[in-house]
């Protein structure tokens, strides 16, 4: 029972759900999570190895250590979560893939080669798109169309590195890689893609706020969170991982601040949140690694709320955009006090859970010399608080009155967002409990005078620059548009250079024929002019004429070739 990987339960679930209705079907949907935690609890050692071999490839489905169990249990913690938040849709397709997508990110941190990842990997992908799909827009079409391109590219690019690793070093093993090979760079890439590092994130951007008011919440917790594992695996200690991470924690903040779409900005959010996760893999130290780990168990929870406060905005009113929002709070007082535990969580408000995580992170960095790019990560911070902290409750339930009144939103939404919101204070207030999962040992204890009074000062003059900034109407305001960033170069410039290029290839064709057709057009009118072609060649000739000649001119090939060419 022990070798049983949890991801089969998950697999197991979505066949069930297909062929029950109604209340079972519920019940399914929430009960999965529930037995796959309590299984790898009760039945799952932290030194588990089960190998097969398929092809003369050795193959392992389980590998469980502290890492990968942690990761676990909060995919699956995810999992029923998102399931309450969802319990009011029936849409079998988007059930199906939830139990997919969860499954998937299972298999994917207890995969032991690369090979059995590569197959995780591909199903995260087709999964998730679902949920972009399902909504059914035009734009959620296209946008899910790119999405998963990006994902695919990153499949091919694991599985190319796999190759070049097997041949380099006779092993599919996924332990540590590093970057001193081919097949280091090409698995790093296919990690960087689904980390949405910077110039490959706009998968993300572009895919998440198209997604379904409850298909947003899923995809916020796996796919980047089974990068961050992947990158804890493979590349801790890689210091470019250090300087990847502080620009993906410093660059989304300026475009969440000008970003009208709520739920677009919580997506920046999200990149720069892995941000802090990738730098403290890079800097590779038990501290900066569970402290990655921590911030991530921390994200799916805060972020997840967050992500919810939205969808239930979206559910009501339609849509989530900054620019006509505002007032909800009057008719929607309940998501309104969840979505600001969430913002403080994110904003590392002390007693919430971000406070306790980020924290690690933050003091590895001083601890390891990197005291120059700590000042970019506390900038990082103080955007944070901005975008996230602020302009999210602030601009969807509180500025300018939009008029708008709808109903407070379902009660299984606000359960799931309840639940996140406990969690999110639980962590911050007994940090020591989370910290006793981390796979590291832990020597660090986030409530010192020091850091606690810094983080205030920091929150303090961020909201004070928010509300001075505001006053003298020096803040971006919520314009009705949509700004491309990296996605640009392939919505706009890609298509206009084809499309030019293509203008180009015809006319140069055209030219090329006419060149070619005009000396062929003289020469055919000159010689139609010779004395040849009007009294031999003439069409004037009779017929019994033509087939004379015919004639001869068969015989002489005969006879040449019979007394020639023999």
């Amino acid at each position: 029972m022990s070798e049983l990987p949890p991801f089969v339960l998950y697999f197991l679930a979505a066949f069930m759900v297909l062929a029950s209705r109604g209340a079972a079907r519920k019940v399914i949907l929430l009960a999965t999570p529930v037995v796959a935690a309590l299984h790898i609890g009760l039945n799952i050692d932290t030194a588990t190895l089960s190998t097969y071999t398929i092809l003369n490839f050795e193959l392992s489905f389980m590998r469980t250590d502290k890492l990968s169990l942690l990761f676990a249990y909060l995919f699956c913690l995810a999992s029923f979560i998102s399931s309450i938040f969802a319990l009011h849709v029936n849409d079998t397709k988007q059930e199906i893939a939830g139990l997919v997508y969860a499954g998937s990110a299972l298999g994917a941190v207890f995969a032991g080669d690369l090979i059995t990842l590569f197959v995780f990997w591909e199903l995260l992908a087709i999964s998730s798109v679902v949920f972009i799909w399902s909504r059914s827009t035009e734009r959620a079409i296209d946008a899910g169309m790119r999405y998963l391109i990006f994902q695919v590219m990153s499949g091919v690019f694991l599985l190319a590195g796999a190759l070049v690793h097997y041949h380099t070093n006779g092993s599919l093993a996924f332990d540590h890689i590093g970057l001193e090979g081919v097949a280091g760079w090409l698995i790093l890439i296919a990690f960087g893609i689904k980390s949405a590092f910077p110039f490959l994130h706009s998968w993300l951007t572009d895919g998440y706020p198209e997604a379904t008011a409850t298909g947003t919440v899923f995809l916020s917790a796996f796919t980047t969170k089974v990068a961050v594992y992947a990158l804890a695996r493979g590349f801790a200690g890689e210091e470019l991982l250090v300087y990847i991470g502080v620009t993906m924690a410093c660059f989304p903040i300026f475009y969440a601040v000008v970003e009208n779409d709520l739920r677009r900005v919580l997506a920046y959010s999200l990149i720069n949140q892995v941000g802090f996760m990738v730098a403290g893999i890079g800097i590779g130290t038990a501290l900066a690694m569970n402290g990655a780990v921590a911030h991530a168990f921390s994200d799916v929870i805060f972020k997840g709320l967050l992500f919810m406060a939205m969808g239930a905005v979206l559910y009501r009113v339609g849509h989530t955009h900054g620019s006509d929002l505002g007032g909800l709070y009057k008719s929607m007082p309940k998501t309104t006090v969840l979505c600001i535990v969430g913002a403080l969580s994110i904003s590392a408000f002390p007693l919430f859970s971000g406070f306790v995580s980020k924290s690690m992170v933050m003091t590895a960095m001083v601890q390891e010399d990197y005291s120059y790019l700590w000042l970019f990560m506390l900038f990082a911070s103080a955007g944070v608080f901005h975008h996230a902290g602020i302009k999210i409750p602030y601009f969807a339930f509180f500025a300018h009155d939009s008029g708008l009144r709808p109903k407070e939103a379902p009660i299984n939404m606000l359960v799931a967002m309840g639940l996140a919101a406990i969690l999110c204070i639980v962590v911050g207030v007994q940090p020591q409990y989370l910290y006793s999962l981390l796979p590291w040992e832990v020597d660090y204890w986030p409530y010192d005078t020091t850091h606690v009074l810094a983080q205030l000062q920091l929150l303090f003059f961020s909201a004070l620059a928010f509300v001075w900034l505001n006053k003298q109407g020096l803040y971006p305001p919520e314009l009705r548009a949509i700004n491309l960033d990296t996605e640009w170069i392939y919505r706009k410039v890609l298509p206009a250079g084809v499309h030019r290029s293509l203008i180009f290839l015809r006319n140069a064709k055209e030219s090329a024929i006419a060149a070619a057709i005009a000396p062929m057009h003289s020469i055919r009118n000159s010689f139609s002019q010779s004395f040849i072609a009007k009294y031999h060649l003439s069409e004037s000739w009779p017929t019994g004429s033509m087939v004379f000649w015919i004639s001869v001119t068969l015989v002489a090939y005969l006879l040449l070739d019979i007394f020639v060419y023999n």
